[in-house]
């Protein structure tokens, strides 16, 4: 399975490691983190260095209850960190987190590789049309309703199964449009409960039936410090064992914030094989 970034081919038979850099000042772990220009590019720098594919950039929190936060400020604090990025970095793939179709239009044009909707073209109509007139790989991200009101939904007849259904009719619309590459990222925490996470990692390899990339983002979230009574700060060693299973289900890509132990994981699962 491969996709196409800026006509570069990955090849996600051997799963690949996303870092996250969150330029946000209200991310759940690590919000606000990166002041300045030189914080953000030795983070990037080092998860870069540690094996990072891709890089996906997020200036709006899709945390629950986070605020929301205008298209004019997502742009402000997204553009100058691509352009940023890339100057120090060319070959960087950059990964937008964005739920707006004229931030994944200005973002792109700006040098992005990849659009990561967490809404699945649902919040903004115009979304898919403008995912396919890029031609860029699209990741669609599971979830209800908005971050603001996701917790409040999570009533579902059959979760898994709802969830391959919503992913067959987005994909459907998709490839109607002609999006070309496509990946499924069932969305962990997103209009989910503590109990809901697990059930829907547990039975992680239906969404194989897909025929798509499964992405996992299961990375320091509260599924992980709460079942242990910790804080998102201790939840590592939770992460890499979580991701270990993610990848043990068929995850072709880990969005991660710590690079070098989700990578530990490919390549140990990787000797197994």
């Amino acid at each position: 399975m491969t996709i196409n970034c800026k006509g570069k081919l990955i090849d996600l038979s051997t799963p690949k490691v996303m870092g996250i850099l969150n330029i946000t000042p209200d991310s759940f772990y690590d919000g606000g983190a990166h002041k300045n220009e030189k914080d953000i590019l030795n983070h990037v720098d080092l998860m870069l260095n540690e094996g990072a594919t891709f890089i996906d950039i997020g200036a709006y929190s899709s945390r629950p209850n986070a605020a929301h936060v205008s298209q004019d400020v997502e742009l402000k604090r997204i553009l100058p960190i691509i352009s940023l990025v890339l100057k120090t970095f060319p070959e960087t793939l950059i990964s937008v987190d964005t739920f707006r179709s004229q931030v994944a239009k200005q973002t792109i044009e700006a040098g992005a590789a990849l659009i990561n909707d967490i809404s699945a073209g649902k919040l903004d109509n115009d979304m898919l049309q403008t995912v396919a007139n890029l031609h860029v790989p699209y990741i669609m991200m599971h979830m209800r309703g908005t971050p603001q009101t996701m917790q409040q939904q999570t009533n579902y007849n059959n979760l898994t199964k709802d969830i391959i259904f919503y992913f067959s009719e987005r994909i459907a619309q998709a490839k109607k449009l002609g999006i070309a590459d496509m990946i499924v990222d069932p969305g962990f925490g997103f209009a989910k409960t503590l109990e809901q996470n697990f059930e829907l990692l547990n039975e992680l390899e239906l969404l194989k039936m897909l025929d798509k990339p499964i992405l996992a983002g299961i990375s320091r979230k509260s599924m992980i410090y709460k079942k242990l009574e910790i804080s998102a700060k201790e939840a590592l060693n939770g992460t890499s064992i979580l991701n270990t299973v993610a990848l043990q289900k068929g995850a072709s890509i880990l969005r991660v914030h710590d690079v070098k132990e989700a990578l530990e994981c490919v390549k140990l699962l990787e000797a197994l094989n």
